[in-house]
C-alpha cells in the first residue's frame, strides 16, 4: 500500500544529540516558516521549521527524485544552507507548510530550488531519524515522489541561496561514489541509499 509507512531506522534514537552545543548561534526561520509537527495520535499541529530540528520533533517533510531515464537529477546544497550545506543530496527535499498540500510542497520546492515543475507521481511513505550536525536532528515522515522526464526537456534555473550545483547520475555511479566519499552526501540521502541502493523506491 502506498500509505503505508516504512521505517528506515527503526533503531535509531529520537531528539537532538547529546553533547554541548551553542544553541544562542542557531536562529528562528524570519519570518517564522511553520511546518506540520506529528502529534502522537497522529494529528498535526504548527511548529516554527528551526525548533522542530533542534528539539528532534516529528513532523512532515518530503523528497523529490526526477530521473532522465536511468539517471537521478541530483543536486549540491548551497553552503550556506542551515544544516548539510555544500552536500549532495536527491533532486529536492522540504517541508509542507502548515496546512499545505504536500503535493503542492513539491512543486513549489522544485520551482524556488532548481527552476523548473513537472507532473509528480506519489511514491512511498518513509520515516527516518538522523543528526545532521550543528545540533540539529530529523526525525521526519516523508513522501516520497518521482517523475521521468526527457532531460532535454528540462531547463534548470539555480537558485545559488538553495543550490549551488546539480548533476545527473546513475545509481551506480551513486552507489560507488558513497562507497569513496560518504561524507559528501546528506545523511537521509545516504539512508534512503541504503534502503533503495537501486532508487527502486
Amino acid at each position: 500500500m502506498i500509505d503505508e509507512i516504512l521505517y528506515l531506522t527503526p533503531d535509531a534514537l529520537d531528539g537532538k544529540q547529546q553533547k554541548p552545543v551553542d544553541y544562542s548561534t542557531i536562529k528562528p526561520t524570519d519570518p517564522a516558516i511553520m511546518i506540520p509537527s506529528i502529534n502522537e495520535d497522529g494529528t498535526l499541529y504548527p511548529i516554527e521549521k528551526i525548533k522542530a530540528h533542534i528539539d528532534g520533533t516529528h513532523h512532515l517533510a518530503l523528497s523529490v527524485f526526477i530521473f532522465g531515464g536511468d539517471e537521478l537529477l541530483i543536486q549540491r546544497r548551497a553552503h550556506g544552507k542551515y544544516h548539510c550545506g555544500g552536500q549532495w543530496a536527491n533532486t529536492c527535499c522540504t517541508h509542507p507548510h502548515f496546512d499545505e498540500n504536500i503535493k503542492t510542497a513539491a512543486h513549489r520546492q522544485l520551482t524556488e530550488e532548481l527552476g523548473f515543475s513537472v507532473p509528480l507521481d506519489e511514491k512511498l511513505i518513509v520515516e527516518y531519524s538522523a543528526d545532521v550536525g550543528g545540533g540539529l536532528w530529523e526525525r521526519e515522515r516523508v513522501r516520497m515522489f518521482s517523475a521521468d522526464v526527457n532531460k532535454s526537456d528540462i531547463k534548470i534555473n539555480l537558485n545559488s541561496e538553495e543550490v549551488c550545483e546539480v548533476k545527473w547520475v546513475t545509481s551506480e555511479e551513486l552507489k560507488f561514489d558513497i562507497t569513496q566519499n560518504a561524507e559528501a552526501y546528506t545523511p537521509w540521502f545516504r539512508i534512503y541509499l541504503n534502503r533503495f541502493p537501486d532508487l527502486s523506491f
